[in-house]
């Protein structure tokens, strides 16, 4: 036997094991569970009853129950099966969404540390100082303390900057007013710095932070200005502490019952936790398991049950962090399904929630299969319920049966409409997370990436030979050789960080005197001048903190290039005296659009098969778009959002099911709200919105429709009940927002439409195919098929899965109605009926009657089948008047 026939039924049985040991925690679909469990014994019940009081009169019925009874036990099973694993794909999604966001966002910081300690390594202060070592007075050391600060306040995520000679003693640090350590450092770093020409990184205990337990240290080698021998190390010491802390606080900023119900770790190699958002939780040192492939297999740790999801880092320029690190997230069992993955459907538009529904079949098509399947569910009960019509008769014991079938059948509807609705719930809410999830990380990547440039043209303006150059230039004299030097300088900075475009010096007056040279490019800048309105916002800055950053607009020095942003710094003499100024040219679209597309590419596995197309984009409050990962939203380009979204306060986000572009789409918004005090406290204003836009599949002209359709039901007396003591039975229907009925002893089945064969029928008006009629599983017949949106309205229905086909009988012959939906079969009181307005050359219009139900607040239309009929066996086309169309 092959191997496949003997695994299915074991996978089988740990499906249900899976679903028997989530369902204690998914209340919802607990309540949902047992709802259908009770509805099935009611079929089962009504079988059997049938079969035992009237087994005679209930024989064509017989069939009808079984079929109804074999589907709902399948789809049952079914039902309960999806909304258990749409659940746990919720929360496996949202898991490895925030465990992607946090390693990402972490290591795209220390990415930026590798190239700070390898600039500030060859700073020719730093070195020279480090060189001359036995000259130097404590004036001297003093100097050196105070530019070290001067460094460290541009970036306020170290703790400290250390300078190390080649024995392992600190000569210098940025720890004020207190002693240097005493013995040297022992700590394996220092020689590995030493022998190697690229930065090395550390992390654990060290005695160069001899008051904390362990640190994160990015060292390299220091070299003498003459000899180019290794003189000593310089050491960042990364404030990781503080750190994970504010990725702590963003977690729990981003979504405030997950941080509660859930715990985030950074994780080593060894699985050993390094950082966890919660210590009493589970604390930093603890061995704990990663579990690496997917959130749904249950997971026991500290005598708890847990669903967990891990993360590494996809890298950045290279960079994929400390060897072996990686986020994970972990939510207990009994909290994971709390308020997790539940969309309150009332809060979305009807007609874009009815018309995302229609497009099931990509974005869950288990979902599109149960409304399949609950729709032949109800086809049945309704055909069974057409079948009974009139044949109550004075047999109590079959009317009791048939009462049974009705009010069964209508709860069969409402408990198939519950769960339907529960399970769609789950599966939008998960795409409304996702999205938002994916939002907030591509601003915090955005906001910490900004923050770097700000510090980077801070931080260069200190550079000795920058104001060196442009002191010598004031002066008159030559400066070919210091100007050369500088653009060494520009060239080898521009190698460690490539995210820009140029790096330039101007003088006071705006004229670009240097500029980097990286891969050999021609200096096409040098002469040319900055603007004019920079030039003025940098010569009235006031000290070495403030910065100054154009706005988003094409720079005039790269034209062509797009839209970006340009850091200016000024360059100030040891005296203050201001004497230029620094510019870099961000490289904005570029490096905007590695952000989009790496966020793309990190959650594109993760997504669910089938999902929609996913848009995202940096937008300014105005909508206008920065940077974007489509063709179809191009920089410069308007977008038409909502008010709200465009205005979000910042840090906080924002997703909604919504029409857009003539799309059902999930968009989500999240406003930018800066990093540190950057753009918080230091000044600078400039929001920035990260969009992401996933579209579903285009909008449907029935969506409508379609809602006031399922919200519209025919109230039907009690089989027993008529205040004339005349009744009648009607088989009801919709065709777009229209009801209709016809005498339910003219009908003989309905059908779904999908099994309609498109054959031409020559002059058969309106006709659309035929359709097989079967008769114990073998084809009986053929009817043709007339779209009666057409016959009445002049309008071809709109087909959706929820089309059928009622094929009717009148004087022998047989033919089929493609109709918008089924409703019920209706007893209604004859008093209710009224003759439909008579109008000019309408003797045989279609519509003859019209029926009072639901009180007076809904008013059917009766077919004239007769007439119908009739119109149909003509030779060509008659002239029918119906409403404001003509035939």
């Amino acid at each position: 036997m092959p191997q496949k026939q003997l695994t299915a039924p074991v996978q089988q049985a740990q499906d249900l094991l899976q679903t028997d040991a989530f369902i204690p925690h998914m209340r919802q679909v607990a309540r949902c569970e047992s709802s259908l469990q009770e509805l099935s014994l009611m079929w089962r019940l009504i079988e059997s009853s049938a079969k035992m009081n009237c087994p005679q009169e209930a024989l064509a019925l017989l069939p009808m129950m079984a079929a109804t009874r074999e589907g709902f036990e399948q789809l049952e099973q079914d039902l309960v099966h999806s909304m258990v694993a749409q659940a746990i794909e919720g929360v496996r999604r949202g898991l490895h969404s925030q465990a992607q966001h946090l390693m990402d966002t972490l290591v795209r910081n220390l990415y930026e540390r590798t190239a700070d300690v390898g600039f500030l390594a060859t700073d020719v202060l730093l070195c020279r100082f480090m060189a001359e070592l036995d000259m130097h007075t404590d004036d001297d050391k003093a100097q050196m303390t105070e530019r070290l600060l001067a460094y460290r306040s541009k970036y306020t995520v170290y703790q400290k900057v250390l300078l190390l000679d080649c024995e392992g003693y600190v000569r210098a640090s940025t720890q004020e007013g207190g002693a240097l350590q005493s013995g040297p450092c022992r700590d394996p770093l220092i020689a590995q710095a030493l022998q190697s020409q690229s930065f090395v990184q550390a992390f654990g205990a060290t005695d160069l932070l001899p008051d904390q337990s362990r640190g994160l240290i990015y060292a390299h080698r220091m070299l003498s200005p003459v000899t180019q021998m290794p003189v000593g190390v310089l050491c960042l010491c990364f404030d990781f502490e503080g750190e994970m802390q504010g990725l702590w606080s963003g977690r729990r900023s981003d979504a405030a019952h997950e941080s509660e119900t859930s715990i985030a770790l950074l994780l080593d190699e060894q699985d050993r936790v390094l950082a966890s958002s919660d210590v009493h939780w589970i604390a930093a040192g603890v061995q704990v398991r990663s579990r690496k492939n997917g959130a749904n297999q249950l997971w026991i740790h500290g005598g708890r049950t847990y669903l967990v999801q891990s993360a590494r880092s996809a890298g950045y320029q290279g960079y994929g962090g400390p060897k072996g690190w990686r986020a994970q997230i972990m939510v207990p069992l009994e909290l994971a399904f709390g308020t997790h993955g539940h969309s309150d459907l009332q809060e979305v538009d009807a007609v874009v929630a009815q018309g995302l529904l229609s497009h099931a079949h990509r974005f869950c098509p288990p979902l599109h299969a149960i409304r399949s399947a609950a729709d032949t569910i109800r086809r049945v009960v309704w055909n069974g319920q057409v079948m009974t019509a009139g044949k109550q008769a004075d047999n109590t014991r079959l009317q009791a049966v048939l009462e049974q079938i009705g009010e069964t059948g209508a709860r069969t509807n409402e408990v198939f409409t519950q769960s339907i609705r529960s399970l769609y719930s789950t599966v939008l809410a998960t795409a409304l997370d996702d999205n938002r999830l994916l939002t907030r990380l591509l601003v915090d990547l955005l906001d910490r990436n900004l923050y770097e440039r700000a510090n980077d043209c801070r931080w260069w303006a200190l550079t000795l030979q920058l104001p060196a150059l442009l002191q010598t230039l004031k002066e008159g004299n030559a400066a070919e050789n210091a100007s050369a030097e500088v653009c060494e300088l520009l060239t080898a900075i521009h190698a460690l960080y490539t995210v820009y475009q140029q790096i330039m010096v101007y003088d006071v007056s705006g004229k670009i005197v240097a500029t980097s040279l990286q891969g050999g490019a021609e200096d096409v800048l040098t002469g040319r001048f900055v603007d004019q309105e920079s030039l003025l916002k940098v010569l009235a800055l006031k000290g070495t903190q403030a910065y100054h950053v154009s706005a988003w607009c094409p720079s005039a020095l790269y034209e062509g290039a797009g839209p970006t942003y340009v850091y200016h710094a000024a360059i100030r003499s040891p005296s203050g005296e201001l004497l230029g100024g620094i510019g870099l040219i961000f490289h904005a679209q570029r490096e905007f659009q590695a952000m989009l597309q790496g966020v793309l590419g990190s959650q594109a596995e993760h997504r669910a098969e089938g999902a929609g197309s996913r848009q995202v984009a940096y937008l300014n409050r105005s909508g206008v778009v920065m940077s974007s990962s489509s063709a179809q939203m191009l920089p410069g380009m308007v977008l038409d959002l909502p008010a709200d979204m465009l205005a979000l306060p910042a840090g906080q986000s924002i997703s909604r099911a919504m029409a857009y572009q003539g799309q059902y789409c999930v968009v989500a918004v999240t406003a930018g709200s800066g990093y540190r005090e950057f753009k918080r406290s230091d000044g600078y204003e400039e929001d920035v919105l990260a969009l992401s836009v996933q579209a579903f599949g285009p909008v449907q002209g029935d969506a409508q429709a379609a809602v006031w359709r399922r919200n519209t039901h025919v109230q039907s007396l009690p089989s027993a009940t008529s205040t004339t003591g005349a009744s009648m039975e009607m088989a009801t229907f919709f065709v777009g927002q229209s009801v209709l009925a016809l005498d339910a002893a003219c009908v003989l089945e309905a059908q779904s439409a999908a099994e309609i064969a498109p054959i031409s029928a020559g002059r058969l008006p309106h006709c659309v195919g035929t359709l097989a009629r079967r008769s114990q599983g073998a084809v009986a017949g053929y009817v043709w098929v007339f779209d009666l949106g057409a016959l009445l309205y002049g309008k071809p229905l709109i087909r959706s899965q929820q089309s059928q086909v009622i094929v009717l009988a009148h004087q022998g012959l047989k033919l089929g109605l493609l109709v918008s939906d089924l409703e019920g079969v209706a007893r209604l009181d004859a008093r209710q009926l009224r003759a439909a307005p008579a109008l000019a050359h309408s003797a045989d219009a279609l519509v003859d009657r019209l029926i009072q139900a639901n009180g007076g607040d809904l008013l059917i239309q009766c077919l004239n089948v007769a007439a119908l009929v009739q119109m149909l066996k003509a030779p060509a086309p008659v002239q029918v008047a119906m409403g404001a169309a003509t035939y």
